[in-house]
């Protein structure tokens, strides 16, 4: 699961020291709550992701009742289940929320996914990623997709990833409204923060 987390500034580092006693309590197999990055895009204040080894224990980790804090002002994120590719380690992890549209016919959205998850062996610095649609999307927009990735460093997702020519030449179609490819409609949320241990 991944949660996105806007804080009323005053009560962020009370609410986060709350949130990652909910995460060390909540039976996770691999955790990471920080606070997030400047450069991140609707990406809350707070980043928390838990990976469980099923779904029953996330069902069971009660970790949203931690999210009821009257601090907390938005929240956007989701639930999914999906298996990660590692080819190293990182230093920061990077979550993205998007929806696709419902009006995309299948064969889209499988070409869609199939350039998103082709990206990770053009960028070095991806060190490890999974691209996941979503079963229960929380917040305003119904996500369905979420496309993780754990980068080398800031630098490795700031400008190899975000400037290279297969990210603004082929996959950033899907996302502009100025093209006939367009099927990611809405606001899409980029988040990330630091890293001490692999995540995916």
């Amino acid at each position: 699961m991944t949660r996105l987390i806007d804080v009323a500034e005053p009560d962020r580092e009370r609410v986060l020291a709350d949130l990652q006693a909910a995460a060390a309590r909540s039976g996770a197999v691999r955790s990471v709550v920080a606070p997030t990055l400047p450069g991140s895009r609707n990406g809350g204040d707070i980043l928390l992701h838990l990976r469980f080894d099923d779904a029953q224990a996330a069902a069971d980790s009660n970790v949203d009742a931690a999210l009821s804090d009257p601090a907390i002002t938005r929240v956007n994120g989701a639930t999914y289940r999906g298996s990660a590719v590692r080819s190293s380690a990182g230093t920061v992890y990077r979550a993205l929320l998007l929806r696709v549209s419902h009006e995309a016919n299948p064969a889209t959205v499988a070409e869609f996914e199939r350039e998103l998850a082709m990206m990770p062996r053009y960028v070095p610095t991806i060190a490890a990623w999974q691209l996941s649609r979503v079963d229960e999307a929380i917040g305003t927009t119904g996500w369905t997709h979420v496309f993780e990735q754990e980068f080398t460093d800031v630098d490795g997702l700031m400008g190899p990833y975000l400037m290279h020519p297969v990210h603004w030449a082929v996959v950033d179609r899907w996302f502009d409204p100025e093209t006939t490819d367009v099927i990611v409609r809405d606001r899409v949320c980029h988040s990330f923060c630091d890293l001490i241990a692999p995540v995916l």
